[in-house]
């Protein structure tokens, strides 16, 4: 049983509060969802529950966590940069119960995360799997250490629908408690049955949280629901409450209207009017405990969203881009594996294509290809009509050049986390910087050289 009581962290830049007074038990048997918005404190606190020395850098806490004697397992949103250059058998033969195992174990434990056999000792890079392959090494690596209790962060992320059916049948079958964090609905519908929902209200500077013991379709309506009777009935009382301030205002007035023209021969009617002004005052001491007392209406939280300017229109039959390539490659280990061959590509007009495939099949390899990330001997990109990168005669546009034409690729990194000790700006400018800096190294050697934290400090004095 894990148990945590009267947990608050708080931010230390801003000391803003991301979780308040916080008690949950997680209990045999029960598969606990955390949900919210971003930047609610979801892997914060799932971080602080594994270990509090990961969340020391950024937040501070006060509470009790008390995890017994049990083993934790902890599957983190994203590798280190250690480990991402680590190769896989190097990051196995880190884990000291990996060679108690026998090779009929392991062959066991591969079968069971849907992995070949050998995968333990491949000597390819971490950082060059794919984002399912990624989970799958993590979850390997947490399995062997046989742990009690499972804290997964995000596990979803970039697996394709093979490997997230996988993961579905993983946690539902799990025998032991999870708790997980996750932003996948479908996921979530089918794999938890207790609900924990981190809010920041009253734009952002309150924290509440809800602990539903119930699946997540049914604490959707239930809260949908609530919100819509507590707001019928904040509505009524408001509304009465205003015909009754109407009222009182109304005989206030002519109280108060009564006793300026009243005059001095009068000390009787003066008394009275006294006494009349005192029960006015105290009915609207008596109206102000109501006003206090009344039902508020419910308050959700607000979602950021983003969109793009509705002038923004590009003519249906204009090629937008036309790519061309020989051979996608990556690297692993001391050789080369050939991904696809003979890809061509146009995009013309607005139009939205998806890229799909299994975990692994060079989508993302595809994407850094096109913005010339990755090498592309004997490809071709054009933007707009111009040819802006040729492999095979090593030529390419130089930043400046492309700047000066308006051609621009957006891309959005797969791997990039937000750094909580930078502004949300700098945070935006960080994906820039990286691009630029591996721009800079025309796609050779490693993206960073340095910690991420100094790489990212040392990109943003110099680009930000």
């Amino acid at each position: 049983m894990l148990q945590l009581r009267n947990i608050t962290i708080t931010h230390k830049k801003d000391l803003r509060e991301i979780v308040r007074d916080f008690s949950f038990v997680l209990n045999p048997g029960d598969k606990a969802v955390i949900i919210g918005e971003e930047g609610n404190g979801k892997s914060t606190l799932l971080k602080l529950i594994y270990q509090e020395e990961l969340i020391q850098p950024y937040a501070e806490y006060t509470g009790e966590i008390i995890r017994g004697n049990q083993r934790l397992g902890y599957l983190a949103q994203e590798l280190s940069d250690q480990q991402k250059q680590m190769q896989v058998m190097d990051y196995f033969y880190e884990i000291p119960q990996f060679l108690d195992q026998t090779p009929k174990e392991l062959g066991e434990l591969a079968r069971k995360l849907g992995l070949a056999p050998y995968f333990f000792y491949e000597d390819r890079k971490v950082d060059s799997l794919s984002g399912g392959e990624k989970v799958k090494l993590q979850l390997a690596g947490i399995l062997l250490t046989e742990p009690e209790i499972l804290l997964l962060d995000e596990p979803s992320n970039d697996l394709d629908v093979e490997t997230l059916e996988w993961l579905e049948q993983f946690m539902q079958e799990c025998p032991i408690p999870l708790l997980y964090v996750s932003h996948d609905e479908t996921l979530i519908e089918k794999t938890a049955n207790l609900v924990i929902h981190l809010e920041q209200i009253r734009h952002k500077t309150q924290a509440r949280h809800t602990v539903a013991k119930m699946s997540y379709q049914q604490y959707i309506r239930e809260r949908l629901g609530n919100f819509e009777r507590q707001q019928r009935l904040a509505q009524k009382e408001h509304s009465e409450y205003q015909k009754q301030m109407e009222r009182f205002r109304r005989v206030q007035q002519k109280v108060e209207y009564q006793q300026n023209i009243i005059t001095r021969q009068n000390p009787h009617g003066g008394q009275l009017l006294k006494k009349k002004m005192h029960s006015v005052k105290s009915m609207e001491r008596r109206f102000e405990r109501q006003f206090e007392d009344m039902t508020e209406k419910p308050e959700a939280e607000t979602a950021i969203f983003a969109k793009f300017s509705e002038d923004i229109s590009i003519p249906s039959g204009k090629i937008v881009l036309d790519f061309n390539l020989d051979q996608l490659t990556v690297s692993g280990g001391e050789r080369e594996q050939i991904l696809a061959r003979d890809i061509h590509l146009r995009v013309q007009g607005a139009e939205k294509i998806c890229i799909i495939g299994k975990n692994g099949a060079g989508k993302t390899t595809l994407l850094r290809c096109l913005n010339y990330l990755e090498r592309a001997d004997g490809g071709t990109v054009a933007l707009r009509g111009e040819q802006i990168f040729n492999g095979a005669e090593k030529r390419k546009l130089k930043e400046k050049e492309l700047r000066e034409r308006r051609l621009h690729f957006g891309l959005v990194f797969q791997g990039f986390n937000l750094f909580p000790q930078y502004t949300a700006f700098q945070n935006v400018k960080l994906p820039l910087a990286l691009m630029e800096k591996e721009r800079v190294k025309q796609g050779k050697g490693s993206v960073l050289e340095k910690s991420v934290d100094e790489t990212a400090a040392e990109l943003l004095e110099k680009f930000g």
